[in-house]
């Protein structure tokens, strides 16, 4: 008989233990330990044959680039870094309903109409729900197979019997090997069957993507040993009450994990958003205060987004300070930036600020956006609409350099911007746009002197440069 063991694991980071704790050791989140039983006898599931390998000097290895297979969604394709590789693990984590379901199932239709055979797996609905799924989205295709199944062991029969060349688990809690004594979607169910669809990608070469849910945190639901085992990590954002969704790669051994994906839910499905940031500032106000743009850099790509803010006396000892799409800590030192080296009497005021449409920023190049926006609306003054703040603030009050400024100053001329405030020192080294006047800060007092026609401003140290004509 198989010698068993019981430990505690941590629901939230996979922490092992030999009794039970109030708090977890390792992510110290409190009533987070699960007791289970483990059997340290060898799984008996479908042996894999494995290839003979043996070391090799690192200068005799044939460099050879991954190949990518592409699908019809560029988006998609720009997040994982060009398409997908053959024999990747990539796991894909969002809130429920966000779209998770839709958007693998889209994908798996556009790749069995390329020709490859897909298989998906779904653990959560029956064949005729994922049917009246696919004929809202429109899909019909005689590559694309659907599964109805839990059973590790039965998803490896099934796929030796298909021989897919996609695969898409959906979702990973709902699987389970029944040589673990635990309930599916524990940890030790969670991470064996992880390991068990990795092995098959490796030896088989087949694309796999896993949909994993996520915990109120925001983090993959299960052990952050899953995030280890896989090649790539997407989460797919956004605001249910939104029609705006965000896929973000936070881990990619083929590629970049600083691109984004936008896509709009639309009743047919998903659809492609080509350029975010005309759709991110269509419902702009005109004539308010408090509102600036700002062009951030997501991966390779500029992103103009409005920032709004709120400044009102409080009622309250302690002033309030709220932040929706960037960290409100970030917003409590930039009120203390502009209350000792601007002048402004912020610390009785509440603040709340918001990035519309739902997107979430966290580059320092977003600080002078933010900066004008709580000072023009603590000061009922409003910036031009035709103007735009890109920069880097300091505890000082000056205005640093960022990257990639001329992406950001070509997007916005494309969108019709006039003006744009940029660092001083990001002046040198590029070509202006026709039909757009760049405008270098050294301080935030310069910027708002110039932007919210304050005190007499004289160009002392700031440099405006035109387009010829």
């Amino acid at each position: 008989m198989a010698k068993q063991k019981t430990v505690f694991f941590c629901q939230e980071c996979g922490c092992e233990s030999p009794k039970w704790m109030g708090k977890c050791p390792g992510c110290k989140k409190w009533n987070t330990m699960v007791e289970e039983r483990i059997d340290r006898s060898q799984p008996k599931g479908i042996p894999v044959k494995k290839a003979m390998t043996k070391p090799t000097p690192i200068n005799k290895v044939e460099a050879s680039k991954e190949p990518r297979i592409y699908t019809k969604m560029g988006e998609l394709n720009r997040v994982l870094g060009g398409g997908v590789v053959p024999g990747s693990l990539v796991l894909v984590g969002g809130d429920p309903g966000i779209g998770k379901s839709t958007l693998l199932l889209q994908t798996s239709d556009q790749l069995a109409e390329n020709g490859y055979k897909v298989l998906y797996i779904s653990g959560e609905e029956s064949i005729k729900q994922t049917k009246m799924r696919a004929m809202r989205l429109g899909i019909q295709s005689d590559n694309l197979y659907v599964l109805a199944e839990t059973d590790i062991h039965e998803i490896e029969t099934k796929l030796h019997e298909v021989s897919p060349d996609f695969l898409v688990i959906d979702s990973i809690q709902t699987i389970y090997n029944q040589e673990i004594a635990s309930a599916p979607g524990s940890v030790s169910q969670v991470r064996e069957c992880t390991g068990q669809l990795m092995r098959i990608a490796k030896t088989l070469g087949i694309a796999t993507f896993i949909v994993g849910h996520v915990t109120k945190d925001g983090a993959i639901a299960g052990p952050r040993l899953l995030e280890h085992m896989v090649d790539a990590v997407l989460y797919f954002e956004g605001e249910r009450h939104h029609t705006f969704r965000i896929l973000r790669a936070v881990k990619n051994r083929f590629g970049s994990t600083n691109e984004i994906g936008v896509f709009e839910m639309k009743e047919t499905g998903l659809a492609e958003v080509a350029n975010p940031s005309e759709i991110f500032l269509q419902e702009r106000s005109q004539g308010t205060a408090g509102s600036t743009v700002v062009a951030a850099m997501e991966g390779t790509r500029p992103v103009l987004v409005e920032i709004q803010a709120l400044v009102t006396p409080t009622s309250f000892g302690n002033p309030r300070r709220m932040a929706t799409g960037l960290d409100h800590h970030r917003i409590s030192l930039l009120m203390a930036v502009l209350e000792k080296r601007v002048g402004l009497l912020l610390q009785n005021q509440d603040a709340y600020v918001n990035v519309a449409g739902g997107v979430r920023l966290d580059e320092p190049a977003t600080d002078l956006a933010v900066a004008v926006s709580i000072a023009s609306s603590f000061r009922d003054q409003m910036t031009k609409p035709t103007d735009i703040m890109i920069g880097e603030v300091g505890l000082t009050g000056e205005v640093r350099r960022v990257s990639r400024i001329d992406q950001r100053i070509a997007e916005a001329a494309k969108l019709g911007f006039k003006r744009a405030f940029i660092p001083y020192k990001n002046l040198e080294g590029w070509k202006v746009p026709d039909g757009i006047e760049v405008v270098g800060v050294s301080t935030v007092k310069e910027t708002l002197d110039y932007s919210l026609g304050g005190a007499a401003y004289e160009l002392s140290e700031a440099t405006v440069y035109q387009p010829n004509p």
